[in-house]
């Protein structure tokens, strides 16, 4: 049976990303990589043109799916209910997108005009789109309106760390809407005192 381009594809960016995780950016070959597909490495460099172009097609298919999450997501009423399905997307999604998030430091090892074009790219969409929620639900009362939207942000990432880094977590639902709950605690807007 022969397999398509596309099914080819998905094959060397899933082998690709668990090696990258497995052993680092430098830890694969180009030849490694090729034979953890069972293609030949000419087969290898027909999909892609070196080893950058793969690491960073694993990288747009993850903020692909991220970009979807944030659409799913900003479809829902109010700041509570879009975070939710937010995290909740994220604590249900699959070993590969884990897989990419757990690739962004690895991205130092690209060249800086590529590297520069993913991280504006990524910026833009994630990033951009958090900040556009926040910074809605801020006009609307919902969170704090005297933080800026890129605290808010990095605020939500940096509790979001447990579901996206690391070893797959035991309850992953639980642990998500725990970390929410967090978030939501430091920013809802406080009474005002007298």
């Amino acid at each position: 049976m022969i397999s398509s381009a596309p099914d080819t594809r998905r094959r060397i960016l899933s082998e690709a990303a668990r090696l990258f995780v497995e052993r680092g950016y430098h830890g694969i070959s180009m030849r490694e990589l090729a034979l953890a597909v069972g293609v030949t490495k000419p087969a290898l460099y027909h999909h892609y043109a070196d080893k950058e172009a793969v690491f960073l097609a694993i990288m747009e298919v993850s903020l692909a799916s991220l970009e979807q999450m944030l659409v799913d997501a900003e479809a829902q009423s109010g700041i509570h209910a879009q975070l939710g399905t937010l995290v909740q997307a994220l604590t249900e999604s699959g070993t590969e997108q884990r897989m990419g998030l757990q690739l962004a430091p690895e991205l130092k090892h690209i060249s800086p005009e590529r590297r520069h074009s993913f991280e504006q790219h990524y910026r833009r969409v994630w990033m951009g789109g958090l900040g556009r929620m926040l910074a809605q639900a801020a006009g609307r009362g919902e969170v704090r309106g005297d933080l800026p939207p890129t605290e808010l942000v990095r605020a939500f990432m940096g509790l979001l760390y447990p579901l996206a880094m690391g070893a797959p977590l035991e309850r992953p639902r639980e642990t998500g809407e725990a970390l929410l709950s967090v978030f939501f605690g430091g920013v809802t807007p406080q009474p005002e005192r007298p």
